[in-house]
């Protein structure tokens, strides 16, 4: 045995060892990723995160944690091209890094229905970034009614008929890539017309009966229809 001015080695070797263990770099360990893939929700026109409440409370009462479930707030007067989907975007890609999900499911009410199509079939990372996307009364075509705000309001001019982001987003494949589609659209929607602007070619379109626009949100067949398809 190795011997240091007469005394055993052994001792002294030890402590050198665990001074360089406790000096070496910690290294961050990378989020595990959930066995659900997240939910990012995304609100209409003039409206903010807390009216997913309801099907937040539904999607906890099936399994997910609040760690899978995520809202997008955002400032619904601006223009959906220019500026929300890139927000969108940034969003996205923080929720992924949290996570360590490759891909997110998109839960959208009304015009945020057009930011998320926006994101998934223009932005680099979209279509590879969700799995599902769904909107619940979206004006996929336009509404009439937002001409009465238009005039002032990027966003209204975004929902108008045939404006520049409805001729963009219906160029082609209204259902691109490889994410899967549902929309829900309701017979008696006050907000959205005419009621055939939601549904979408390439996506599993659903009725809700005789609702209002607002309604949707928290109406338990439509929750039940909206979990079952992130579930497929």
């Amino acid at each position: 045995m190795l011997r240091f001015r007469g005394r055993t080695a052994g001792p002294l070797l030890a402590v050198v060892a665990s001074l360089l263990l406790s000096a070496a770099p910690v290294r961050a360990e990378a989020p595990a990723a959930s066995a659900r893939v997240p939910v990012v929700f995304v609100h209409g026109y003039n409206a903010d995160p807390g009216v997913w409440g309801g099907l937040r409370a539904d999607l906890r009462a099936d399994g997910y944690t609040d760690a899978d479930l995520f809202s997008f707030g955002y400032d619904t007067h601006r223009s959906v091209n220019e500026v929300l989907s890139g927000e969108l975007a940034a969003y996205v890609e923080g929720v992924k890094r949290r996570t360590g999900a490759s891909r997110v499911d998109l839960v959208a009410h009304s015009f945020g229905s057009l930011v998320t199509r926006w994101y998934v079939k223009f932005d680099a990372a979209g279509p590879s970034s969700v799995a599902h996307w769904v909107s619940l009364a979206g004006p996929n075509h336009g509404t009439a009614t937002a001409w009465a705000c238009a005039l002032w309001d990027q966003a209204c001019r975004d929902m108008t008929p045939d404006s520049y982001v409805q001729r963009k987003l219906a160029e082609g494949d209204e259902t691109p890539g490889a994410v899967r589609y549902a929309t829900w659209w309701s017979a008696c929607d006050e907000v959205v017309n005419p009621d055939s602007s939601v549904p979408l070619a390439g996506a599993v379109n659903n009725g809700a009966g005789c609702l209002d626009h607002n309604a949707l949100l928290g109406d338990d067949a439509v929750s039940e229809g909206v979990r079952a398809f992130l579930r497929s």
